[in-house]
């Protein structure tokens, strides 16, 4: 059977650390710590579980302090968790019978990753796959017959466990002053950053983090080694950021560069809502329309589904005089 080391990150999780490490601190063979400047009692929490806890300056980089993590591991596999998680009975049966019949060759295991359209996280599906279980030591080998070429991709394999996300609170403003932070340095944003933080503004972004990602989305619009969807997802945050500038000609632009391929919903609800605010309702509601029925969501489910339904109605209702 595999001995896993649990690798975990905290800062301030004093309200559910103890209900995750309930949750799974039998379930493994060595529990990891780092934590990156509590002021709470979590260190206190974190010292009924384990010993190895460590402390990390936080340089506003995850990936740093997941690395330091794993560095402390010993075990044959690391599993990953955040304190705002939590494993039911069920799937800590699972959880076990997975421990005995994992197969040396697997090098990462997902799981599901569940509960995430409850709680204003920065995803657009309830249920996804994540990679969750990973082996600390790999080793490549060579493979084919003839023209023998060493294993590049890892083998994964997919769980039927699943993990309940369950957030006291959205962290959405630490993210976006970690993304403004290293734009500032001068850092480039990969294909997947930029969709996150464009993501993450439309699920859970206020006014003001839009207005402070213009200037970045603004040259991104225009970059021409951006890919379409990257183009299209920049023109949704200028143009949310333009609306709320009430800037129809800047609205106006980038809305073109959302048309370069099939419209998306958050331009046609973004487009209502500025008629809507405007006082048009019949033309706010043709957009909100069209936000449901024509186009696709692209960064936020909900200006497909909820948001634009919601504005449809109240629309209706103004031209009816109601």
């Amino acid at each position: 059977m595999i001995e896993i080391s649990l690798c975990m990150i905290v800062k301030n999780e004093e309200k559910v650390l103890a209900r995750c490490l309930d949750s799974v601190a039998d379930l493994v063979d060595e529990i990891i710590i780092v934590d990156t400047g509590s002021t709470d009692n979590t260190k206190k929490i974190a010292k009924k579980y384990t010993k190895n806890i460590y402390d990390f300056e936080w340089i506003d980089d995850f990936s740093a302090a997941r690395n330091y993590s794993f560095s402390k591991a010993t075990k044959d596999y690391i599993y990953v968790a955040d304190a705002d998680e939590v494993i039911d009975e069920e799937n800590r049966q699972k959880f076990r019978d997975l421990k005995r019949v994992l197969l040396p060759e697997i090098d990462i295991v997902q799981m599901k990753y569940c509960n995430q359209l409850a709680n204003g996280t920065a995803y657009n599906f309830d249920e996804e796959y994540r990679p969750k279980l990973y082996k600390r030591l790999r080793q490549f080998e060579w493979i084919e017959p003839v023209h023998e070429m060493v294993r590049l991709d890892p083998i994964v394999y997919d769980s039927e466990i699943d993990i309940l996300h369950m957030p006291e609170t959205v962290h959405s403003g630490r993210d976006f002053h970690v993304f403004q932070k290293h734009i500032k340095n001068g850092m480039t944003l990969s294909k997947r950053l930029h969709h996150m933080y464009a993501m993450e503004l439309f699920i859970s972004g206020e006014d003001k983090d839009f207005l402070e990602a213009e200037p970045f989305f603004t040259m991104s619009a225009s970059d021409p080694n951006r890919s379409i969807d990257e183009v299209k997802e920049a023109a949704c945050v200028v143009t949310k950021a333009a609306r709320l500038r009430d800037d129809a000609s800047t609205i106006l632009k980038m809305c073109l560069k959302d048309l370069l391929s099939e419209g998306s919903s958050e331009m046609c609800y973004e487009l209502g809502e500025y008629f809507f605010g405007k006082g048009d309702y019949e033309e706010a509601a043709m957009w909100y329309y069209n936000a449901m029925h024509e186009t696709q969501s692209i960064l936020n489910i909900h200006t497909s589904t909820d948001l634009p339904e919601a504005r449809y109605a109240e629309c209706a209702a103004r031209v009816n005089g109601e």
